[in-house]
């Protein structure tokens, strides 16, 4: 299985976990890192930190992919920074609900770190979308020049 951090500003990492809980329930090999106003980026690296090594050392995890909420911010930054030098670590930004969801109720059914990071990415931006009303056939303007 590979672990999962979800990471960004405010309180964006406990929120979203807390839509996903509702939604499919606790997650295992999951950990949720806030950036509030109130911590410094000393304090996140230390999350993260903490975080990386409690879910590497653990058998049952093969890699972890952090998720962020923005790319170039802080939580972002300190992800990549720390992670990606360990070799199996992937970072992806522009987390959302619906790809999280898809995430991890799929990552069972990938083969590893590098196909769950494909997954996260095509799954984020496929539940972007905009909603349009369907607009009804006009009745009456059926075309009987030819027949029926």
């Amino acid at each position: 299985m590979v672990g999962i951090i979800v990471t960004g500003h405010g309180n964006f990492a406990s929120g979203i976990t807390s839509a996903l809980e509702l939604i499919v329930g606790p997650q295992d090999a999951y950990e949720a890192i806030d950036f509030t106003s109130l911590a410094g980026t000393a304090e996140l690296e230390k999350n993260m930190t903490s975080a990386l090594e409690r879910l590497r050392s653990r058998e049952d995890v093969d890699g972890v992919l952090v998720l962020c909420d923005l790319v170039g911010g802080t939580p972002f930054k300190t992800a990549a920074t720390l992670g990606v030098p360990l070799g199996d670590v992937r970072v992806v930004a522009g987390v959302n609900l619906g790809g999280l969801v898809e995430c991890v109720t799929q990552r069972d059914a990938v083969t590893g770190l590098d196909d769950l990071t494909k997954l996260a990415k095509d799954a984020m931006q496929a539940s972007v979308v905009q909603f349009e009303l369907a607009q009804p056939e006009p009745e009456g303007d059926d075309d009987f020049s030819d027949g029926i």
